[in-house]
């Protein structure tokens, strides 16, 4: 038979299939409806906000700290400006950016990823985390490093949250994503409610190497991946464990990023009350 028979004799099958398929996403949609992942309302495709939502987002685009990435208002875009923190106490990354400020809708999309298992969610933080992804070089030449949770807390979740999201980054763009590069050795209390010296104390000692990090990590741009990026402890700590790999230089980036209310007016979370772990929340819904 010719080949443009048998194409010709298939036609008729895959019109059939794609009505099926077609089909059964109507019954589903109908069933189980997409829902926004901020307020629960139905919307018309899966992992879109709806108008309020969407609108109550605060993206973190304008001009920022060249080291920690917290917004300053007052700087002139596209000038390289340090912030006050960082000047006094330099951090050992360059570059934190955040998809958004942390506020009502990022903390509940966040939430309801990690104890909701909305697993979902993770491609939804991807995606708007991928555009400040490209802020911090080329793509291509990133590794990233998801921060990884100790034994004891994944075999009681099932996953890492960040690791999640990390695969989703990996497979939308060009970066690499290794999940063992760095280790999680010790189990730490919660962050919350803790001062910044204390919750540095409580890091310490929390992250180490695999064996053959330097092998694997040395000349790298290495960017960790977290959800939230709080006081910033616990990045602060596995970024200092980092640099034993020899990589030429350390990233961060997170989905959301607690920012004071002198910087953005809309968020009324202080740091010291969330943390990038953010213990004991619970989200239903």
């Amino acid at each position: 038979m010719a080949t443009g028979e048998a194409e010709t004799g298939d036609a008729p099958r895959t019109a059939w299939l794609g009505g099926l398929r077609a089909a059964a996403r109507t019954i589903v949609d109908y069933a189980l409806p997409p829902r926004c992942p901020g307020c629960g309302v139905i919307v018309g495709e899966d992992r879109q906000f709806c108008l309020t939502c969407w609108s109550s987002l605060d993206f973190l685009d304008g001009p920022a700290c060249t080291r920690c990435s917290i917004p300053l208002p007052t700087a002139l875009p596209g000038e390289p400006v340090a912030c006050g923190a960082c000047l006094a106490n330099e951090p050992p990354f360059d570059g934190a950016p955040a998809a958004v400020a942390y506020g009502a809708v990022a903390r509940t999309v966040a939430l309801r990823l990690k104890y909701g298992r909305r697993l979902g969610h993770a491609r939804l933080m991807a995606r708007l985390m991928a555009r400040r992804l490209g802020t911090l070089g080329e793509c291509r030449e990133m590794v990233l490093i998801p921060v990884p949770l100790h034994r004891w807390r994944l075999w009681s979740r099932g996953f890492n949250q960040a690791a999640l999201v990390a695969d989703e980054l990996a497979r939308i763009t060009d970066a690499r994503c290794d999940h063992h590069l760095l280790l999680r050795t010790k189990a730490t209390v919660s962050l919350r409610g803790k001062r910044r010296r204390e919750r540095e104390r409580i890091v310490a000692g929390a992250f180490a190497l695999a064996s053959d990090a330097k092998a694997r990590g040395a000349g790298q741009h290495l960017v960790l991946i977290d959800d939230v990026h709080a006081s910033g402890a616990t990045l602060r700590a596995a970024a200092r464990v980092l640099k034993r790999s020899a990589a030429a230089r350390i990233s961060v980036l997170t989905w959301a990023r607690v920012v004071p209310d002198a910087l953005m007016t809309g968020n009324i979370f202080d740091f010291a009350d969330v943390d990038s772990d953010m213990h004991g929340e619970r989200m239903t819904g």
